[in-house]
């Protein structure tokens, strides 16, 4: 894959442009790549290419229904169990990290996601690029680019052991408190 493509800063989308109907996103399969106007800690700085995510995941022992629209438009209003990239901003920006259901799902809360979704709102802008085997795509971007908010596979960015800490600590908090509803 070219990573041209992806590191471009034109066009990059924003949360309303992308939740529009009809989004602009194909629903196909592929690559995403995320900036951020402010940085959402400060040992990072603003504007760079933080991090890249795909659709579908590559599963080999069942087919995957999600596609890029899918999931950026996720990315933008779901919540931390259902998105690393959530989960990791969540953990820079410091809402409190809370089990909830049965316990074993970890989110913001209704009021931690809800900021977090106008952070996004207000900062992320996403690019993306078709590709049809997008996890094959996204271990060459993570190979030769410096993709800090990126733990899996990317064990060279200077980061990445700091990033692992406070997310470990949000978890480690949230074990300790009760569930919520």
């Amino acid at each position: 894959m070219d990573a041209a493509m992806l590191i471009s800063p034109d066009p990059l989308w924003s949360a309303s442009e992308v939740l529009a109907r009809p989004s602009p996103i194909p629903s196909a399969p592929g690559v995403h790549g995320w900036r951020f106007h402010a940085s959402p800690f400060s040992d990072l700085p603003d504007g760079q290419l933080p991090h890249v995510g795909i659709a579908p995941r590559h599963m080999v022992t069942r087919t995957s229904t999600q596609n890029l629209r899918k999931r950026v438009r996720y990315r933008f209003r779901g919540n931390a169990a259902g998105s690393t990239l959530r989960l990791t901003l969540g953990c820079l920006l410091g809402p409190e990290l809370r089990r909830v259901g049965s316990g074993r799902r970890k989110t913001f809360g209704t009021a931690g996601e809800a900021a977090l979704s106008q952070w996004m709102a207000e900062n992320a802008r996403v690019r993306w690029v078709e590709h049809p085997e997008a996890w094959t795509a996204e271990a060459d971007l993570i190979a030769r680019l410096d993709l800090p908010l990126n733990l899996d596979q990317s064990k060279r960015n200077a980061f990445r052991p700091r990033l692992k800490e406070l997310r470990a600590q949000a978890r480690q908090r949230a074990r300790e408190r009760p569930v919520t509803s």
